[in-house]
């Protein structure tokens, strides 16, 4: 087998670059989609569609000076002016949001959710004997203390002042 000219098998691909191979022998054209349910001999051929002009519609429009086709500047492009007396004012910092105080059992229970996987993965880590006691008060740990948030979250029942789900006019 001869060696590949690899030049002359790009020069080939560039010079065809941008046009369609011929159809293979035998094929047929395919059809339009409005013609797929007639027969074949009720079938018209395609038109051929109407070459393009070489040159660009519109391709001479000059604008006056000062105009141009960018779109006009949107609320999206204001920057707002910093204040020049430098106090802050006009700038909304909003405030430290303010949690509710955790009670004792609420604390216990998020130290049983979080301490029980953190004591078994520490008596991994540290290779301990994993006894029935240290896996009850992990697994149990965790368990306990999930059961107990849920079981502590407030209901809609439980809110005499809210007036429902919906918007009050």
């Amino acid at each position: 087998m001869p060696p590949l000219d690899e030049e002359a098998a790009w020069a080939a691909i560039v010079a065809g670059y941008g046009q369609e191979p011929p159809d293979p022998p035998g094929s047929r054209p395919f059809r339009p989609i409005e013609n797929l349910m007639l027969p074949e001999e009720d079938v018209q051929p395609e038109r051929e569609p109407e070459p393009k002009p070489d040159k660009p519609l519109g391709g001479s429009v000059v604008f006056a000076p000062g105009v141009t086709l960018s779109p006009p500047p949107g609320p999206r492009d204001h920057t707002p002016a910093e204040p020049e007396d430098g106090d802050g004012e006009g700038h909304f910092v909003p405030p430290e949001p303010e949690l509710p105080p955790a009670d004792t059992t609420a604390k216990f229970a998020w130290l049983a959710v979080v301490g029980g996987p953190v004591l078994l993965l520490l008596a991994v880590l540290l290779q301990w004997e994993m006894t029935w006691w240290l896996t009850t008060l992990g697994i149990g740990g965790f368990l306990g203390g999930f059961a107990t948030l849920v079981a502590r979250m407030a209901h809609d029942d439980d809110a005499p002042d809210d007036p429902g789900r919906g918007a009050v006019v």
